[in-house]
């Protein structure tokens, strides 16, 4: 199982590329993959998440708080800015445009910890920027998205903050919890989590593209290039940010690839949830879910490079 679960993160994005490719040109292939699943197979990625973290990865909050700050006003400041200054640019519909809205108000991805990993960057930083970032979200995410769409479509701020609490917040607290209470059975299946995640990351990926192939296709490049750039600018702007306030060069791999890297899932779940008469508004973060795993593994050998 250790040798499957290795292949798998390894190959991670050339897995998710595949599917969304066999969703996007054959959507036949995945439209079995029902679009309710969604937020189940979230939490369930959350949970994970939740199994593999302590409470001693929130030391580094306390232990270095500037470091875990500045990660979290980036990642909230320069990603809702970005999504919407693109959006704006490029002249897209309101429904697209709440969709990369969507990505850009949401906490850094979970994937964000094994390209840190992947990339000889801190580690322990990124971790703690991501558990913050996502405590964060229930209110952040609701207010940001409120402030940069209030003009464009209505905003049901309570609706997105109890979807955030029932698909991140609760299952990330549950795998906590079980974490620390059977540490001893839980570091068992640690080794098998990475092949659950990529499994329930590839489905969500699958029913999202597949069901709005057509969408997806008619949008042209456009919707493609402002994920591409809103994904690029975001690293940039990360490792900008780390050498500004000069950090030394793993702190700022690690807040280039939190700030850069999106819980695209969670954007494709509010998406669906919050603005239900905006189909267009999922396809974004199902692109993003698919570009910045692409991304985040070329990304890795470029930071291996750079000491």
């Amino acid at each position: 199982m250790k040798k499957v679960s290795a292949f798998i993160g390894k190959y991670m994005a050339w897995i998710v590329l595949v599917i969304a490719a066999a969703a996007l040109f054959a959507p036949g292939t995945c439209l079995w993959i029902q679009t309710r699943w969604i937020n189940y197979l979230l939490m369930i990625v959350m949970f994970g998440m939740g199994l593999t973290m302590k409470l001693s990865d929130f030391a580094v909050v306390f232990s270095r708080p500037r470091d875990a700050a500045v990660g979290c006003v980036s990642q909230f400041v320069i990603m809702p800015f970005l999504a919407f200054a693109l959006g704006k640019l490029f002249g897209v519909s309101d429904e697209l445009l709440v969709g990369v809205v969507l990505v850009g108000t949401c906490p850094g991805g979970t994937s964000s910890n094994v390209i840190t990993y992947l990339s000889k960057g801190d580690t322990a930083l990124s971790v703690a920027m991501t558990s913050i970032n996502t405590l964060l979200a229930p209110f952040l995410t609701p207010a940001l998205t409120y402030l940069y769409l209030r003009t464009s479509v209505s905003v049901d701020v309570m609706s997105m903050f109890f979807s955030i609490i029932q698909v991140v917040i609760i299952p990330i607290g549950l795998g906590l919890l079980i974490n620390r209470l059977f540490e001893k059975y839980t570091q068992r299946i640690v080794d098998v989590l990475p092949t659950v995640s990529v499994t329930a990351i590839c489905l969500i990926v699958g029913a999202v593209v597949s069901h709005n192939s057509e969408k997806i296709l008619s949008t042209g490049l456009v919707i493609f290039a402002i994920v591409i750039l809103h994904n690029l600018l975001g690293y940039l702007c990360g490792y900008l940010v780390g050498d500004l306030l000069k950090m030394d060069v793993p702190r700022k791999k690690a807040v280039s690839i939190e700030i850069g890297m999106q819980n695209s899932g969670l954007a494709t779940t509010l998406a669906s949830s919050a603005f239900p008469d905006l189909a267009m508004a999922t396809v974004p973060g199902a692109i993003f879910s698919v570009w910045h795993n692409i991304s985040g593994a070329v990304l890795a050998g470029i930071y291996r490079k750079i000491e």
